[in-house]
């Protein structure tokens, strides 16, 4: 008996897989979720914990093997390879990871949803994935959430502070697919809602500034605009309402730099009201406590709109994302505000 024939042949359902008996060799038959993904992606992911400097050693020596043959980390998988796994050790501290917990119902608001797409409406305080101190994010947990889900990947990411439309592939196809329209600039068109601190002075403004990321003694992760090491970043502001302390503006991204909105806002001299990373402490501490007439208690950020067309059918999508209860409110107030 061969040892294809020994070993436990596991259908491939989703890139999620971790159930892999990491002590013996595994047969993975490829389903059209990882059709043309790279070996060593797909191994990252179905064995997770396992250094990468170990998984390329092991491509290396021919112990991952696609269909009896030898093959290198950049090949690409196709659907109904036969993949060769060997026996790989899993780190102790992957091994007992907590579970990701399934959302609960209503947490969630479903925008969008077709066979290839999730469109979501993220509250403030989720992460979009885990790492950095989070265990698990939006998508972890989604994927408990539907537990027989083949495929969810985020086509791009929010701020855990910010709350808005996120997009959710559930296919590898249209997260291609849409990852080549990003590439060739005819994307998504992002719009933000954002209240800022101060009375902005121009109704349009283009902010075109390059921003560089850094890390602060802490270890945490900061962005400064740079015109020596920053990527080129910019962003259209438009004003929707003045309310003199404060601002409610418009923010179309033409890049997708980290923390792009806070700092460009900031680089005016407004900083982003609730930001707690570059936002006026004091003012934020203040607008908690009900400053402006009803309390806030997080960052006035809210992803509210996305324009694009659909990567499988060709369909203009326009998403929009209703605004959080708490941001409703303190406009509400703001508003009443102006007309006494």
């Amino acid at each position: 008996m061969t040892e294809q024939n020994k070993a436990e042949i596991t259908i491939y359902p989703s890139s999620r897989l971790n159930a892999m008996n990491t002590e013996k060799v595994n047969w993975i038959r490829i389903g059209p979720d990882a059709d043309g993904q790279r070996v060593d992606n797909f191994l990252m992911k179905v064995a997770r914990g396992v250094p990468k400097s170990h998984i390329y050693r092991i491509v290396r020596g021919g112990e991952v093997r696609v269909n009896k043959s030898r093959v290198k980390a950049e090949t690409k998988l196709v659907e109904g390879d036969l993949l060769r796994v060997p026996p790989i050790r899993v780190s102790q501290k992957a091994q007992h990871k907590p579970a990701a917990v399934p959302l609960a119902e209503g947490v969630l608001p479903i925008l969008y949803e077709d066979r290839h797409l999730l469109i979501v409406n993220k509250p403030s305080g989720i992460a979009a994935h885990g790492g950095s101190g989070i265990s698990h994010g939006l998508i972890e947990r989604l994927r408990a959430t539907r537990p027989d889900e083949p495929f969810l990947e985020l086509a791009h990411r929010l701020d855990r502070e910010t709350s808005g439309a996120i997009i959710v592939c559930r296919s590898r196809k249209a997260l291609v697919r849409l990852h080549d329209m990003m590439k060739e600039g005819g994307g998504i068109e992002k719009h933000y809602r954002l209240l800022v601190k101060g009375d902005w002075v121009n109704d349009r403004q283009h902010v075109k500034k390059p921003l560089a990321r850094y890390l602060l003694p802490s270890g945490e992760r900061r962005v400064r605009v740079d015109p020596v090491e920053g990527q080129a970043a910019h962003t259209i502001f438009t004003l929707l309402k003045r309310y003199g302390d404060v601002s409610f503006l418009d923010a179309e991204l033409k890049t997708g730099r980290t923390h792009q909105i806070r700092v460009h806002a900031l680089s005016q001299g407004y900083p982003l009201v609730g930001d707690d990373k570059y936002g006026d402490f004091e003012f934020n501490k203040a607008v908690s406590h009900g400053v402006l007439g009803a309390p806030l208690k997080r960052m006035f950020l809210h992803a509210a709109e996305l324009k694009f067309v659909h990567p499988m059918t060709g369909e203009p999508l326009h998403i929009q994302a209703p605004m959080p209860d708490d941001c409703v409110a303190l406009l509400k107030v703001l508003d009443g505000r102006q007309t006494k």
